[in-house]
């Protein structure tokens, strides 16, 4: 299976129907169409130690969550961070990858990983207007605090700590959430019955009218978000391929 081959199928699954239209997925580089996928390392961003990883490591494709090219780029030279992955990658015949909001929005993809991970039950998709299936709502075993709540996802999550803007007084069952960024989904969070969102960043004053609107925030780390889907993700390509599959957890963006 070429990589060109290997991008269709991934897109039978996370059609370009679920991307946002603000987006830029896809086939980010390729040094050929015909080159074999045969060693794949999977990773939530394109970062530096990820795409070196891969070539050193004999990795061919490095299929990733977020976009190596979000933005046009302006020029092609190594006196800046995009281009100078770039270069780098086709230089060492490496393709990349990437899923981003098709995955954010797709069956199994970053909000069900969350959704699962949170122990919510009789899950639910909601979104706005431009990706209405983005988001994921369920329920809770049974009704807790918000502060036993926020304990919650830090235990579920593996982490220390977490951002909450909330009264203080809410009991919460129904959670909706959206990993990574997911400001733009509160009110519609709210419109869903939600009585808290999970979600991994969200601006300070987003937070605080939130609140303040009866729907408290619990903000855990964009990574700690979404990275959970990359095991999914490396699942999905031992389906598509016969490729060896290898993940690859390293983010210089931590909770400290």
């Amino acid at each position: 299976m070429n990589v060109y081959e290997f991008v269709e199928k991934l897109k039978e699954l996370y059609p370009d129907s679920l991307a946002a239209a603000w987006d830029n997925d896809g086939l980010m580089c390729s040094p050929g169409a015909v080159r074999e996928v045969e060693r794949v390392l999977v990773a939530l961003d394109a970062t530096e130690e990820a795409i070196e990883y891969a070539a050193n490591g004999g990795f061919d494709t490095v299929l990733v969550h977020h976009p190596l090219i979000f933005r046009s780029l302006d020029s092609v030279t190594p006196d800046s961070n995009v281009p100078r992955k770039v270069i780098f990658a086709l230089m060492n015949d490496v393709s990349v990858v990437s899923l981003h909001t098709r995955l954010d929005a797709g069956d199994g993809g970053v909000n069900d990983c969350l959704a699962s991970v949170l122990g919510l039950k009789d899950i639910e998709k909601f979104g706005d207007s431009e990706s209405p299936t983005l988001g994921r709502i369920g329920e809770l075993e049974s009704e807790l605090s918000i502060y036993r709540f926020a304990d919650h996802v830090k235990e579920a999550l593996g982490i220390e700590r977490v951002t909450l803007a909330a009264k203080g007084d809410e009991t919460v069952r129904r959670v909706a959430v959206v990993g990574g960024s997911g400001k733009d989904f509160i009110d519609a969070a709210k419109d869903a019955g939600a009585d808290v969102i999970v979600t991994g960043e969200a601006s300070y004053n987003a937070m605080l009218d939130a609140a303040e609107n009866g729907i408290p925030v619990i903000c855990a780390g964009h990574y700690h978000t979404e990275v959970l889907v990359c095991r999914r993700l490396a699942e999905l390509v031992s389906t598509l391929t016969p490729a060896e599959c290898e993940f690859f957890p390293y983010t210089p963006v931590k909770l400290v």
